[in-house]
């Protein structure tokens, strides 16, 4: 069975540590505790069913579907192997520095960081995945990740000759283990909206040896995000559509709205759209959700991880969450879905998601009209 990212209400010891953090880091705080709840009361998170009818439609219009993602869930290498040039020396993200010999064993910790890895050509040398790396070339590999939750064990078992985390990745007894193992451990800053995708990048392809490549790919993913924003249509009326990112796990009673920093407002933004979540003034990255800040937000479009989504019953469930219906998209019926596993990575297929958030905002009898 695939998995996808799965998450759940922080809890009150994450709340303490998310507010210790640097405030880009506090969407994934918040979406890490949520993984393990979520785990414990749903099991490995459910298959990979996507609403496919206009009762759970991909569409912004809530009629018709929509193709997702997870119909095409692979990366698309760059043309030819890059051959890494180490050992390289490195700055990690939390001040310590790594020195790199051997790109031979990859285990990258995120889904994101496996992303780029395999899009850098390097996916024959990754030798374990994140639960949230649901890609095709990724998903017979061995998960030692869980909801940011590492086993060391696991990693150690395999023989790492690198590792790749980011700042959310823990426990730390977890990471100082594969450290103490004498197994180089790079830590990336995480990102936090469309400009962090080339730094994320260009750190992954430095510490692997193969910068050349880094920059290839930085160039393609920068060029392909600027050739998806011209297609954000012109609005007749001078308005952008409001949209709301909703967090929905209908089996664990997860409902929750995004603001400010959840992670999603620099797509709706890019898309030509405003974070009704952020515009309301919620300034932190999820709020339970309520009729109050429902109607607050005023969302013409719900923006919904496609498992979301299908986890409480598709469009009919979801407007059954006390305040839905009475917004305007869900009076409409108006959604917009992405797979799980791709939303927020920020990474070398954001322009896909931006596309698809962008194509069924503005299909026809959508927000954009």
């Amino acid at each position: 069975m695939r998995n996808s990212q799965d998450f759940a209400p922080p809890g009150p010891d994450t709340a303490t540590a998310a507010r210790r953090r640097p405030v880009r880091h506090r969407a994934a705080a918040a979406l890490t505790a949520a993984v393990t709840f979520a785990l414990v009361l749903t099991g490995c998170g459910g298959g990979d069913a996507a609403p496919k009818s206009a009762s759970g439609s991909g569409s912004a219009s809530g009629s018709g579907s929509a193709k997702s993602s997870a119909d095409a869930d692979r990366v698309e290498p760059l043309a030819g192997t890059p051959a890494p040039e180490l050992p390289v020396t490195v700055e990690s993200a939390d001040g310590r520095k790594v020195t790199i010999d051997s790109a031979d064993r990859i285990v990258p910790l995120t889904g994101s960081l496996s992303e780029i890895v395999f899009t850098l050509g390097l996916g024959r040398q990754v030798v374990a995945r994140d639960i949230t790396a649901t890609f095709e070339q990724a998903e017979e590999l061995p998960v030692v990740t869980r909801a940011h939750d590492v086993s060391a064990e696991s990693v150690l078992s395999l023989k790492p000759t690198i590792v790749l985390a980011d700042t959310t990745t823990g426990p730390s007894e977890a990471i100082d283990q594969i450290r103490d193992a004498g197994i180089p451990l790079l830590v990336v800053e995480p990102a936090g909206g469309l400009d962090d995708v080339g730094r994320r990048i260009d750190t992954v392809a430095e510490a692997l040896g193969v910068p050349s490549a880094g920059t290839e790919l930085k160039k393609r993913t920068e060029r392909r995000i600027a050739d998806v924003r011209k297609s954000v249509p012109d609005h007749a009326d001078g308005e952008k559509p409001r949209v709301a990112f909703l967090y929905l796990r209908g089996s664990a009673s997860v409902y929750l709205l995004g603001g400010a920093e959840s992670g999603a407002g620099a797509l709706l933004e890019a898309a030509g759209a405003v974070d009704a979540g952020k515009e309301s003034g919620l300034d932190k990255d999820f709020t339970a959700i309520t009729s109050e800040t429902l109607a607050k937000a005023a969302p013409d479009a719900i923006l919904l991880m496609t498992k979301g989504l299908a986890s409480v019953g598709g469009m009919d469930g979801l407007v059954k969450i006390p305040g839905i219906a009475e917004t305007p998209a869900g009076m409409d019926r108006r959604v917009v879905t992405v797979d799980d596993g791709v939303l927020l990575n920020y990474g070398p297929r954001t322009d896909r998601v931006l596309a698809e958030i962008i194509g069924q905002l503005y299909a026809k009898g959508g927000t954009g009209r």
